[in-house]
C-alpha cells in the first residue's frame, strides 16, 4: 500500500535553528545594552554635588544591597586628576547597611573632587558610577572617568552572549538526556540524538571555561586582553561567581561520564533488550517456545539502569542548574531560601521542556520511525513542565517585581511582559503539536509490509547491478559505487516514508514553530538575568511601589524684568541642562523690549533647597558675548523644588532680584 501526498519542501533543520539562533544574537545584543546591574549607591558622604566648607576625613559610599569590592574599588581624584585617597578601603557594613570608605589626605585645597567607584554586586554583574563633592567653592577639573559602564561595550556584549550560549547549551544537555530516558530509549543508540546531548554538554563546557576567563574583564577593565590575566584570573576564583563556575565545570566532569554510560552501556542494554524481545515474539508466533525468562531478565536489568541513570542524572542536572541559582538573582533579595530551589526547579522545567522540543524535532526529521508513544510521553513531561514553570515563575516575578506599575514602568517588567508573550505564543504553537499528535498513527502493517517488499526490491536491483562481475574480482570502483548506491536508497526510502505521513509533517512543522520561539524565549529570559528587578529600580527611584521617577529634563525659563532706571527694561531666559543632582550646564539671555541682546554690569545666580535648608548656592556665570552669559558646572546636589534668583544690575544703583520656584531631577 503506498499514500501519495504533496511533498512539502522545508528548510533544513540545523540551517534553521542557526538563523534563528544567529538572529537572537543581534536581539541580545541590544536587550543586553540596555542591562543594568543590580546593587546600586543609594547614598553618600558627602553627597554628590555637594560643597563643604572643610575637607572631610573620607569619603563614605552606601548601597542597596551586598556587594564585592577590592582595596582600589573606590578613587578620589582631585582637580588635576591626582589621587587623594589614602590607605586602604574600610568595610563599614552592620545592621543591614552596606557601606564602605576610604580616606583622604589631610589639608585638600579647594576645588572639586570626583569619587570614581566600582564592584560587583551580589548576583554577579558589575557595577559602578561617579560623582563630585567641592571644597570650598566648585571649580573645574580635569579628571577624567571610564564613559564605559562596568559590563558594557564589547566586553561585556561578548560576555552575555556566552551567558546566552551557556544557558542553550544546558537545555539541550539536561533536555536530551531526559528526553531519551523518559520518552525514548531507543533513541539511545541513534547518532541525531547522541550528537545533540553531546553538543549540548561541549557548548555548556566550552561556555563556562569562556565566562570563567571573561569575568577579569567584564567586572574590572573592560579590555579582552585581560582575560588571560593569570592574576585575575586568581581573583576570580575567590569570589562567589569563580566558585559557581568552577562548581559547574566539577558537575560537567560527572556528566561526562553519565553521557558515556547513557550512549554505551545503556544503549547496549536497549538495543538487547529488543532484540531479545524480537526474538521471543518470533518464537510465540513459531512453536510456542520462546525466551521469556531471558527477555523477563533483560527486561529487569534495562529497568535498573534506567532507575540509576534517571536518579543520578537528576542529582547532576540540580547541581548544574544551582550554580546559577547560587550566583544570580536568586541569591539576593527577599526570601532567598525559597527563591534558590525554585529557581533550581525553574531551570530543570525550562530544560526538560525545551531540550525535549528540540530532541523531538531532532527525532521526527532525522529518525521518521519514532513512535507515537514516545511523542504522548513527551506531550505529558511537557505539561508536567509548564504548570512547574508557571508556579515557579509567578513567585519570582512577584519576587523582582513588586508592584503592578513596575511591569510597564521598569525594563525589567517589559522584558518579563515580553517573556510572557512569547510563552502564549510558544502555548499555542504547543496545542497544535498535541492535536496532530492525537491524529498520529501507527505505521500499519500494510504500510510496514509495502516497504519492506519495497526495500527488498531495491536490495535486489542493487545485488543483480553487483552480480554482474560475479565469478571475477569485484572492481574496488565498483564496489564504492554500489556501497553509494545502497545508501541514497536507503536515504530516499527514508524520506519518502516520511513525507508519505501527513500527520508526521504537521506535527514536525509545529514543532518546528515552537524550537524556534523556544529559542527567542531562550534569549529574553538571559535578557533578564542581566536587568536590574523591578523592586529594586523602584526603590533607587525612591518609591518603592510606586511609578517610576521620571527622566530629567532640561529646565527652560523666560521673565521680563524692570531696575527702574534708564534702560532698565528686558528680558531674562535660562536653561539648565540636564536639571538633575551633580553637574549641569547654565546659560543665561537678557534681551532688550525690541529682542536685541543686551549687555549688563552684571549677572548672579543662586539656588537654595528650602525643605532641605541647603543654600543659597551661588553661581557666577561667564560672559561668553553681547547679553549671552554661561556656567558649566553647576553643581546641584539632590533633586527638589528648587528656589531660583536671578539678579540683573542694569547700572550703578538699579538692579532687581526675579525668582522662580523649578523643579529639578
Amino acid at each position: 500500500m503506498t499514500a501519495t501526498a504533496p511533498r512539502i519542501r522545508q528548510l533544513p533543520l540545523v540551517r534553521l535553528l542557526f538563523v534563528t539562533a544567529a538572529l537572537l544574537c543581534g536581539l541580545f545584543g541590544t536587550l543586553s545594552g540596555t542591562a543594568s546591574a543590580h546593587a546600586a549607591l543609594t547614598a553618600s558622604d558627602p553627597k554628590d554635588g555637594a560643597v563643604v566648607d572643610v575637607a572631610p576625613k573620607d569619603v563614605t559610599l552606601t548601597f542597596s544591597e551586598q556587594i564585592a569590592m577590592g582595596d582600589d574599588s573606590i578613587r578620589v581624584l582631585d582637580p588635576s586628576s591626582k589621587r587623594v585617597d589614602v590607605a586602604k578601603m574600610r568595610d563599614l557594613s552592620g545592621g543591614g547597611t552596606v557601606r564602605y570608605a576610604v580616606g583622604l589626605k589631610p589639608g585638600l585645597p579647594d576645588g572639586t573632587y570626583t569619587v570614581a567607584w566600582q564592584a560587583v554586586s551580589a548576583d554577579s554583574h558589575p557595577v559602578s558610577g561617579a560623582f563630585t563633592f567641592s571644597v570650598g567653592a566648585p571649580s573645574k577639573t580635569t579628571a577624567t572617568v571610564p564613559d564605559q559602564e562596568a559590563g558594557g561595550g564589547a566586553v561585556g556584549l561578548l560576555y552575555d552572549t556566552v551567558r546566552y550560549v551557556s544557558y542553550a547549551g544546558f537545555v539541550l544537555l539536561v533536555g536530551g538526556a531526559a528526553f531519551i530516558l523518559a520518552c525514548w530509549q531507543r533513541g539511545a543508540s541513534l547518532r541525531p540524538l547522541q550528537r545533540l546531548v553531546v553538543g549540548g554538554w561541549v557548548t555548556l563546557t566550552a561556555a563556562t571555561l569562556v565566562l570563567l576567563m571573561l569575568r577579569t574583564p567584564y567586572t574590572g577593565s573592560g579590555k579582552l586582553g585581560d582575560a588571560f590575566d593569570l592574576g585575575g584570573l586568581a581573583d576570580v576564583l575567590d569570589t562567589k561567581t569563580g566558585a559557581a563556575l568552577v562548581s559547574r565545570l566539577l558537575l560537567l566532569g560527572a556528566a561526562a561520564l553519565f553521557i558515556a554510560v547513557l550512549f554505551g552501556a545503556y544503549a547496549k542494554r536497549v538495543t538487547e533488550t529488543g532484540s531479545v524481545a524480537r526474538t521471543a515474539a518470533e518464537s510465540d508466533d513459531g512453536d510456542g517456545e520462546g525466551p521469556g525468562g531471558a527477555g523477563s531478565e533483560a527486561e529487569k536489568a534495562k529497568a535498573d539502569l534506567t532507575f540509576g541513570l534517571g536518579l543520578g542524572g537528576t542529582v547532576v542536572a540540580a547541581g548544574i542548574a544551582g550554580t546559577w541559582a547560587l550566583s544570580e538573582h536568586a541569591s539576593t533579595g527577599i526570601q532567598t531560601g525559597l527563591a534558590m530551589p525554585l529557581d533550581v526547579l525553574h531551570l530543570l522545567a525550562v530544560a526538560a521542556w525545551l531540550g525535549g522540543l528540540v530532541s523531538l524535532l531532532t527525532a521526527l526529521h532525522r529518525t521518521p520511525d519514532i513512535e507515537r508513544a514516545a511523542v504522548r510521553r513527551f506531550s505529558r513531561i511537557a505539561f508536567t513542565s509548564v504548570v512547574v514553570l508557571a508556579v515557579t515563575g509567578l513567585y519570582q516575578a512577584w519576587r523582582q517585581v513588586g508592584s503592578w506599575s513596575a511591569l510597564t514602568d521598569t525594563s525589567y517588567g517589559q522584558l518579563l511582559l515580553a517573556k510572557v508573550a512569547l510563552i502564549a505564543v510558544l502555548l499555542g504553537a504547543a496545542w497544535f503539536s498535541r492535536r496532530w499528535t492525537g491524529l498520529l498513527g501507527e505505521r500499519t502493517t500494510a504500510g510496514t509490509e509495502a516497504g519492506a517488499e519495497a526495500e527488498a526490491g531495491e536490495a535486489e536491483a542493487v545485488e543483480v547491478g553487483a552480480g554482474d562481475g560475479a565469478g571475477a574480482d569485484v572492481d574496488p570502483e565498483r564496489a564504492t559505487q554500489l556501497a553509494r548506491q545502497r545508501t541514497a536508497l536507503a536515504t530516499a526510502r527514508k524520506k519518502r516514508d516520511r513525507d508519505a505521513d501527513t500527520e508526521r509533517s504537521g506535527l514536525r512543522r509545529s514543532v518546528l514553530v515552537e524550537a524556534c520561539v523556544a529559542l527567542v524565549v531562550l534569549a529574553v529570559t538571559t535578557a533578564l538575568t542581566g536587568t536590574e528587578p523591578g523592586r529594586t529600580q523602584e526603590k533607587e527611584a525612591g518609591r518603592p511601589g510606586s511609578e517610576a521617577a521620571a527622566p530629567a529634563r532640561p529646565v527652560s525659563l523666560t521673565e521680563p524684568f524692570d531696575t527702574g532706571g534708564a534702560k532698565g527694561k528686558g528680558t531674562v531666559r535660562l536653561t539648565l541642562d540636564p536639571a538633575r543632582s551633580g553637574s549641569n550646564v547654565m546659560h543665561l539671555w537678557i534681551d532688550d523690549p525690541a529682542g536685541k541682546p543686551m549687555d549688563v554690569p552684571e549677572v548672579k545666580v543662586a539656588y537654595t533647597l528650602k525643605s532641605e535648608q541647603i543654600g543659597p548656592l551661588p553661581v557666577v556665570p561667564e560672559r561668553l558675548a553681547p547679553g549671552h552669559w554661561s556656567a558649566g558646572s553647576v553643581q546641584v546636589p539632590m533633586p527638589g523644588d528648587w528656589h531660583l534668583q536671578v539678579t540683573v544690575r542694569t547700572s550703578d544703583i538699579d538692579q532687581t532680584t526675579i525668582e522662580k520656584n523649578v523643579k529639578i531631577g
